[in-house]
């Protein structure tokens, strides 16, 4: 199991989404601003869809190692809804989330945290997924 620890937030950033695009695949909706993420959780409560949060840097290792199979875990359980939130993109946000390594997955269900789980754990992270996951209700 990797993580990263988020020691500061002085790292290059380079302008081209990019690199991205690895992390962001399949049905992981990437969380630019404060306003996508409270837009996607009342879509999720809306929908009654738990979220996984990925709280990711695209400097740490361990968050590219994963972030293929969380992408892949999208596509697989549509009935809950993935975030991914790059914590230098977002610092303030990260910040108040507590992320103190990356990769941390948070579990939520009407924007409560029910779950989390640090590191990239491949096993652990599709067993919490699997565990959470619900049929959501119909509107």
């Amino acid at each position: 199991m990797g993580n990263c620890v988020v020691k500061s937030h002085s790292h290059v950033k380079d302008d081209d989404s990019v690199h991205h695009v690895e992390f962001a695949s399949g049905k992981v909706h990437l969380i630019n601003t404060k306003e996508s993420w409270d837009e996607k959780l009342e879509q999720a409560r809306g929908d009654g869809k738990i979220v996984v949060a990925n709280f990711s840097a695209t400097w740490c290792g361990p968050c590219k190692m994963i972030a293929p199979y969380y992408c892949e875990l999208s596509e697989h359980y549509p009935s809950i809804m993935f975030l991914l939130i790059d914590v230098d993109e977002l610092i303030d946000f990260s910040t108040s989330w507590d992320i103190k390594a990356t990769p941390t997955f948070f579990f939520l269900r009407d924007g409560q945290e029910i779950d989390k789980l640090v590191g990239a754990n491949k096993p652990e992270l599709e067993r919490k997924i699997a565990s959470v996951n619900v049929v959501p209700r119909h509107q």
